[in-house]
């Protein structure tokens, strides 16, 4: 297993931080349009699309900067038989749907602010699902990696 150099050991606390807050922040939006609280809604899909950009950014920053001056930003799973197919799994299908997320949430978002609902809430469907999906799984990969199954 790479070691985590210590100055950076805070990051995957950080970015795990918040991808749950952005899972919060959609659940509680979410709520929020269902009871007809439009301006609610609005500014928590904001809070969480910030939180989510402020993740990838801590993410980023995290991983470039301890393969910049480290040569590897890879912290390896430790975990044996059963648990190794569900980190991956889950591992495999956070990672392709966090790509596919990013165009449908500022697709979504856009819709929303420009006031275009009936489109808004057609992508919204798929978003919110997919969005909340990738922020659960995040905190869960945390978990396995770095609590469960840690060296």
């Amino acid at each position: 297993m790479t070691q985590v150099p210590e100055q950076y050991a805070i990051f995957p606390v950080i970015n795990a931080t918040l991808n749950g807050l952005s899972a919060v922040l959609l659940y509680v939006g979410r709520g929020f349009i269902k009871r007809g609280k439009m301006s609610a809604h609005r500014n928590l899909m904001i809070a969480a699309f910030t939180s989510s950009v402020l993740f990838l950014t801590s993410y980023l920053y995290y991983h470039i900067s301890i393969y910049l001056k480290h040569g590897s930003a890879t912290v390896h799973f430790q975990g044996q038989g059963w648990s190794r197919l569900v980190y991956f799994t889950i591992l495999l299908s956070h990672t392709v749907l966090a790509v596919v997320i990013v165009p449908l949430v500022i697709i979504t978002l856009s819709r929303g602010l420009r006031s275009k609902f009936d489109k808004h809430r057609a992508i919204a469907r798929w978003t919110y699902p997919l969005w909340m999906y990738v922020s659960v799984t995040g905190v869960v990969i945390y978990f396995m990696l770095y609590h469960l199954f840690a060296a």
